[in-house]
């Protein structure tokens, strides 16, 4: 127990202090530019057009709303963390408890290093993830339409309460988990290629001889971590952006975006326009070839 508050206390100092980055991520995600690019020099000194980066947008925002609206959706953001940290926990410790017993009657001892235990090791914490998935998100979806308000000037999504009455009163219960199922998919592959990407590293490509072999392994397993964390960036858009599809807001209507089927209608627009990426980079952000700047509407076309 005393994990998990720790747990709690650091995941919710630092949500609080990356959840300006998330919001304007969300934001370039859902397609708004409200400042026009501009010229600047790329890696190699070369001009080409770019699209204002993250301090642009955030003094923008400031600008708009003051600094604490760089902080919308975070009470929502807030309540997810921790019940998914809680439930992550438990959900673990029920495996742990189930280990322990079979162990009491079992005296042989799996490698930890062997693929097996590390397919075993994945799966418990696949389950874990996913069970904590499920049950927040709910409060990931009422965050990001909190978020996305700031595009339309809207105020339908006040607070968790009335969201979760103005969700449940015009979708259903189904609306608490749109765009779950991609979110899902997004973090299982994730954490799949992480964990197995590492171990073949790990196993084939580091001599245990070799010195500061500890700190090699948990830099192989960052590295992978990063890797797998861009190539399902995909899902991760696709999931947002239907989190917001057809709600009533203007970020998630036209012409921000067509009322999409469902999320692999979402995932085919995106890939046929090429916008798989957006949002994935807010630092030298290149303007989109073949695009034009709306200044009015405050997106590209």
């Amino acid at each position: 127990m005393a994990d998990a508050y720790g747990q709690l206390i650091l995941g919710s100092g630092l949500t609080v202090l990356s959840h300006p980055l998330m919001y304007i991520k969300v934001l370039v995600q859902v397609g708004h530019e409200p400042l026009p690019p501009s010229i600047g020099r790329n890696l190699f000194g070369r001009q080409v057009y770019q699209l204002p980066g993250l301090f642009s947008y955030a003094k923008y925002i400031v600008k708009i709303d003051g600094k604490r609206g760089l902080f919308k959706g975070l009470c929502p953001r807030l309540c997810a963390g921790t019940i998914g940290t809680i439930v992550h926990s438990r959900v673990l410790q029920k495996y742990q408890d189930a280990e322990k017993q079979e162990d009491m009657g079992s005296c042989l001892k799996e490698d930890p290093s062997s693929f097996q235990q590390v397919v075993k090791e994945t799966t418990k914490e696949m389950v874990a993830r996913s069970c904590a998935t499920i049950v927040t998100h709910p409060f990931h979806v009422i965050t990001l339409r909190c978020m996305v308000q700031f595009i339309g000037r809207e105020a339908k999504y006040s607070g968790v309460f009335d969201s979760i009455v103005t969700i449940y009163r015009e979708e259903g219960v189904l609306g608490f988990f749109a765009g779950l199922i991609p979110r899902l998919l997004g973090d299982i592959i994730s954490l799949w290629l992480c964990n197995v990407l590492a171990h073949l590293i790990n196993t084939y490509a580091i001599d245990n001889t070799m010195s500061h072999t500890g700190e090699i392994k948990s830099c192989s397993q960052a590295i992978t971590g990063f890797l797998a964390s861009m190539l399902t960036y995909p899902f991760v858009l696709v999931s947002n952006l239907m989190a917001v599809n057809n709600c009533g807001l203007a970020g998630g209507l036209p012409p921000y975006a067509p009322v999409y089927k469902n999320w692999l209608d979402c995932w085919s627009t995106l890939n046929r326009e090429g916008n798989m990426s957006r949002g994935n980079s807010l630092f030298f952000r290149k303007m989109p070839a073949g695009k034009k700047y709306a200044a009015d509407q405050k997106r590209f076309f």
